[in-house]
């Protein structure tokens, strides 16, 4: 099992980044998907999660500026950041949950996780 993501980078407050994730090794559209979030010397902040029904959730912070989608024939999971701020200045990752069943919302319960693609957001 592994998951890649790409799309990160440094972008000015209001900017845009699309983040990307391959997936491969496992039957792809039967797992919950999520995009887990992380600043150093903090926990892990849950995103955005779609599960293999396609029904999604994502954090207070980010609804209306991120959307979370997948695309099971690719094997790709996306996060569309818009009018990003500052405070979404994290390293984001790409995580598997369970199987066939809705996506929860502990760290704990994804695995594998993916080595992560920065996100910078200046003032």
């Amino acid at each position: 099992v592994q998951l890649v993501e790409s799309g990160g980078g440094s972008v000015q407050s209001g900017g845009s980044l699309r983040l990307s994730c391959a997936a491969s090794g496992y039957t792809y559209s039967d797992y919950c998907m999520a995009w887990f979030r992380q600043v150093t010397g903090k926990e892990r902040e849950g995103v955005a999660t779609i599960d293999n029904a396609g029904k999604t959730w994502s954090h207070a912070s980010v609804k209306g500026r991120f959307t979370i989608s997948r695309d099971d024939e690719e094997k790709k999971l996306y996060l569309q950041m818009n009018n990003l701020k500052p405070e979404d200045t994290a390293m984001y990752y790409c995580v598997r949950g369970p199987r066939w069943r809705g996506c929860p919302l502990r760290s704990a319960d994804y695995s594998p996780w993916g080595q992560g693609t920065q996100v910078t957001v200046s003032s």
